[in-house]
């Protein structure tokens, strides 16, 4: 008697990385490039140190586009360490405004190893953090879903 597949012995399974360094968060900041959220989907607690954002993220590591089309999965992005969060070129107010995350970087400070954790937007929106240390986690929440754009995020060189 065969069984149904699951979901868990496909070759696809849920993100879950940690960048505690440069290196870990090209990584990271590649896997999480073209993500789309809402505004309403940022949360900052200065108590615990904690900014976190849910994404809409593309999944650029899927190896088979090519049979189920363009992939989106919810995940959340979160950062550890934080002193404090600083945006530019976000309209809080409005709502409805949906934003797209170009990059995850990390700026040295001048005490190692402090710095800055910026994530670049589209439309010339950033969001700043300051941390005591480098500690950012990626982890997929949901199961996949076919892009509601069918398409492969481009950029124009």
């Amino acid at each position: 008697m065969s069984e149904d597949a699951r979901f868990e012995d496909g070759g696809e399974s849920p993100l879950n990385l940690g960048a505690m360094d440069a290196e870990d968060l090209t990584v990271l900041s590649a896997l999480a490039q073209d993500a789309v959220f809402p505004v309403t989907d940022m949360l900052w607690r200065p108590r615990e140190r904690r900014f976190a954002l849910l994404l809409n993220r593309f999944r650029w590591e899927d190896s088979d586009r090519d049979r189920h089309g363009a992939e989106r999965v919810r995940a959340v992005l979160v950062a550890d360490n934080v002193l404090s969060v600083a945006s530019q070129g976000i309209d809080r107010s409005d709502k409805g405004t949906i934003l797209s995350l170009l990059s995850v970087s990390f700026e040295p400070g001048d005490e190692a190893p402090g710095g800055q954790v910026v994530l670049t937007l589209a439309g010339d929106g950033a969001i700043r953090l300051e941390v005591e240390a480098l500690e950012l986690r990626l982890r997929d929440v949901t199961r996949p879903y076919v892009a509601p754009s069918g398409k492969v995020p481009g950029h124009r060189d």
